[in-house]
């Protein structure tokens, strides 16, 4: 199996408190984002965030760490790159 954590690759996790607060690591870049849908470039693929009321409320790039605020309804996984 491929080790996911090789060379500098940050570790890539996310938190979610009772579907309002969430904190996320591994995030490289936030790619879009607004009320009901957020996009983050993730080291592991693409993230996409869907819910409503949505916030960034903390951005940290060079530490790789996001959070957000709102009602999340789901998570999306995705390779690299939008299609």
């Amino acid at each position: 199996m491929e080790d996911l954590n090789a060379g500098n690759r940050r570790q890539h996790k996310f938190v979610l408190n009772n579907r309002k607060d969430c904190t996320i690591s591994g995030v490289q870049d936030v790619l879009s984002f607004d009320v009901n849908e957020i996009l983050l470039e993730t080291d592991l693929g693409m993230l996409m965030i869907r819910g409503s009321g949505l916030h960034v409320t903390h951005l940290t790039l060079e530490k790789g760490e996001v959070e957000i605020d709102g009602k999340v309804d789901s998570f999306t996984y995705s390779e690299n790159g939008v299609s």
